[in-house]
């Protein structure tokens, strides 16, 4: 029995000019790395846009992360109970479970499951005083984003989840330097004696190739408690779909950089994860010939050097799109998807999880 499984996933991604993730001033966030400057977008921003397609897919339990907990306890006691004192209840099952609010809600961001609101709901409308059970409630019934992400608890560590998935900050192959777009903008209704424009403004951004990386820890998402093996394995297909059709969505609308990854590896490994942005720590030079190629050549490169000096080759690997052919054959998005979920339940029964 392996107790250890993890699903990485590896993307080279084109952005076009854009600004899809900035900073307090407005400017495209950026790291340093091999002594350059790169583009970056936060593993915070990519895990909101995750969590945003997630909720567009209606067979995934998705929960709310939110200072509305209450709220969401009052609307499950008002389909048990439509006479109750929904707006009391909720507040005293929350307090009851250790998570203090008040009329504004609670004290900090609580994400909590449809189920556990439920759960909740049901111990109220019985009018239990168990506050074990309230705890165990919230405790029990993750959704998959929950499962996926972690829950932090301040009120009550008890009440925590270790985060199943780790994403990492996306950064360019290349150097880049930002750039200013300056704009004016026409009032359609100023005198016709007057040429001048109705605003003036700028706006920073760069365009870059991005390495995207995320891991899932299987066995932590599959343990007791969590998911189990059969949820397990869908939710790491949905992970891994979201993860690579989504898109932040800083500036969309002044950019249009909706794209679409330019090549993907996705490994299943027995050991540990393992991060391939060491490939890039020499920055990929400019050419005529762009980025994308010269970065698939790097990270294949870097990886087999990976593979025969420091870390166990994947159990399984997987590619979609060009250039990466030499880690595994070429498939499509779709079928990569369906093998990978198979060879997660496959492997998760072999491991007699859930």
């Amino acid at each position: 029995m392996n107790k250890r499984l993890y699903v990485d996933f590896h993307i080279l991604q084109t952005v076009p000019p854009s600004c899809i993730n900035r900073d307090d001033t407005g400017s495209p966030k950026t790291a340093v790395y091999g002594g350059v400057t790169r583009a970056r977008v936060s593993s915070q921003a990519w895990k909101h846009a995750m969590r945003a397609a997630f909720a567009e897919n209606a067979r995934l339990d998705v929960g709310k992360r939110t200072k509305k907990a209450a709220d969401l306890v009052r609307d499950q006691i008002l389909a048990l109970a439509q006479e109750a004192d929904a707006d009391k209840l909720a507040k005293k099952a929350l307090d009851s479970a250790g998570i203090k609010s008040d009329d504004k809600g609670t004290k900090a961001l609580f994400f909590m499951s449809t189920a556990q609101a439920k759960a909740l709901a049901e111990l109220a409308v019985a009018g239990s005083a168990n506050k074990k059970e309230y705890q165990k409630a919230l405790s029990a019934a993750p959704s998959m984003d929950m499962a996926l992400f972690g829950r932090m608890v301040a009120d009550n560590p008890s009440l925590n989840y270790d985060a199943a998935a780790q994403v990492a900050h996306s950064i360019s192959t290349h150097a880049v330097q930002n750039e200013y777009d300056y704009f004016t903008a026409v009032d359609d209704c100023q005198a016709e004696d007057n040429a001048g424009a109705g605003h003036l403004g700028t706006v920073e951004y760069n365009s870059s190739t991005l390495y995207r990386y995320a891991t899932v820890n299987v066995m932590e998402l599959a343990g007791a408690g969590r998911l189990g093996a059969e949820q397990a394995a869908e939710t790491v297909r949905a992970f891994g779909e979201a993860f690579l059709f989504s898109m932040p969505t800083g500036k969309q609308n002044s950019f249009a950089n909706r794209t679409l990854p330019d090549a993907v590896y996705v490994t299943i490994r027995e050991d540990q994860p393992v991060n391939l942005c060491g490939a890039f720590e020499r920055a990929v030079p400019r050419s005529t010939q762009g980025y994308a190629e010269p970065s698939k050549a790097a990270l294949a490169q870097y990886a087999q050097q990976m593979y025969s000096s420091f870390a166990e080759a994947p159990a399984q690997s997987f590619t979609v799109g060009s250039g990466l052919e030499v880690l595994a054959p070429a498939q499509t998005a779709k079928a990569m998807l369906d093998a990978l979920e198979k060879a997660v339940r496959d492997a998760l029964a072999g491991n007699e999880v859930g």
